[in-house]
């Protein structure tokens, strides 16, 4: 029997907070918000499967980026909607790692904030983070074949590198406690189809959270030959005045698995230009696009 495969594309874009006080190099965000919301328009136009992961994400702006993903929306209608939190309260203070999906094509079946340090059910941080720290997690499944997948969204510490590797340790423990609590039960979800993990992780691959995540998970752009991959390699990039030098920060990985009745298999990668004629910087990131194939 063929084995039915559904394409699915992750989108991942540290869009920068709105400050107050802006870079040099840096436009406001409302210079900066249409530029994105074409973005996000334009990648996800011809595949419905669509996640957008994004980090960094105030309210003031996911507010804007609901309204202008519904724009042509029906009323009562949402082509869009998004799971997350504030990370600084739970509810809207700080910074969210919001995924964004259509319902009309997925069902949410359960969804969770946890926090990356020694307290995850709370707003908290731990270790040498200098900030509070979270992963988005939900399980989905596809309205048409009823096939699950496990959503991850994260943006670890750009300080604290215990930190980082403690928060890879704890994404790890929930992937595994979802496989294992979801397997157990008698109905919908007893099966998990693909895993992902997307987000800006702060970690070159040299350094310490890449390495542990790594050790069981796949990285999409390894999975793709050089000559196959579209656009840049560097995802972070500053906004031309930092002393940094830019490095590749954001990544999509993948939980591979044994049986080939249920894998998510890499299928394309790009890592897309944050700049053009205009030379406004949408970000101080690069938007990364992997294409997944469901089976």
């Amino acid at each position: 029997m063929m084995i039915q495969v559904l394409p699915i594309r992750v989108l991942t874009h540290n869009i920068r907070y709105a400050t107050t006080s802006p870079f040099q190099g840096e436009r406001p965000w409302g210079e900066r918000k249409h530029l994105l919301l074409n973005e996000f328009k334009y990648e996800t136009r011809h595949c419905q499967e669509t996640f957008i992961c994004l980090q960094e994400v105030l309210h003031s702006q996911l507010i804007e980026i609901v309204a202008g993903l519904n724009q042509e929306a029906e009323p009562g209608a949402p082509e869009w909607e998004y799971i997350g939190v504030g990370r600084d309260d739970g509810h809207e203070a700080g910074e969210y790692s919001p995924i964004f999906y259509r319902p009309d094509v997925w069902k949410l079946l359960q969804w969770e904030t946890v926090w990356l340090s020694r307290t995850p059910k709370i707003p908290s941080k731990s270790w040498d983070a200098a900030s509070i720290r979270i992963v988005t997690i939900a399980i989905f499944a596809h309205r048409q074949t009823g096939k699950t997948i496990l959503a991850m969204n994260t943006h670890l510490d750009d300080q604290g590198s215990q930190s980082r590797f403690e928060a890879a340790r704890i994404i790890l423990k929930k992937i595994s406690e979802y496989h294992q609590r979801v397997s157990s039960h008698n109905d919908a979800t007893r099966h998990i189809f693909g895993t992902f993990l997307a987000g800006d992780f702060n970690s070159e691959e040299n350094q310490e959270a890449y390495q542990e995540l790594t050790v069981s998970l796949i990285d999409a752009y390894k999975e793709v030959e050089n000559s196959k991959r579209y656009g840049n390699d560097i995802t972070w990039t500053g906004f031309g005045h930092e002393d940094e030098a830019a490095s590749r920060i954001d990544y999509v990985l993948v939980k591979p698995t044994e049986n080939p009745s249920r894998s998510l298999k890499v299928n394309g990668y790009a890592a897309l230009a944050n700049q053009f004629d205009d030379g406004v910087l949408c970000s101080d990131h690069r938007a990364v696009v992997v294409d997944l194939i469901l089976c």
